[in-house]
């Protein structure tokens, strides 16, 4: 069973170390950035979103872990804010390690937050996923998201 356990110091590290970089390249694979300048963008919206690390206000970090092995699975980063609806997350990372997928952890995680964000008394939970990561969008389809928006855009 996954659970959302707070993330120490080493897990942000560990998290940093890679969270940029693949954010770069899925920005890459969508078209939205090119490679030269990718990696720089990334780290420049990480170092706006993250200004204070851990401590960041309004910022929530956990590591995914199955409670029965207390092994780490993956990374959950959220941020809170007041939407019309009342107070919300915004999902602005969510990562299952690939020797973890597959397993059922990315369903288990998604229900876990949905009973800390109803103990938090959060009445909404949004995110963005890239259009090519169809293994994520049927994830949050089974979880019970639906489109609020679609952005589209065409290569010439």
């Amino acid at each position: 069973m996954a659970t959302l356990v707070p993330m120490d110091e080493e897990d942000y590290q560990h998290y940093l170390e890679h969270a940029a970089k693949d954010y770069a390249l899925e920005k890459v694979r969508s078209g939205a950035w090119t490679e030269d300048e990718a990696l720089k963008r990334s780290e420049e919206a990480f170092q706006s979103l993250l200004p204070d690390g851990m401590a960041t206000a309004d910022t929530l970090l956990f590591r995914i872990e199955d409670a029965e092995k207390a092994e780490k699975v993956g990374y959950l980063w959220l941020h809170e804010r007041n939407s019309p609806t009342g107070r919300a997350f915004f999902i602005y990372d969510f990562l299952i390690f690939e020797p973890s997928q597959g397993k059922g952890y990315g369903k288990q995680a998604m229900a876990a937050l949905d009973e800390k964000a109803k103990e938090l008394g959060i009445a909404q939970i949004s995110l963005h996923v890239f259009g090519h990561n169809t293994r994520a969008i049927r994830l949050y389809e089974k979880s019970g998201y639906k489109v609020t928006d679609l952005s589209m855009s065409k290569a010439l």
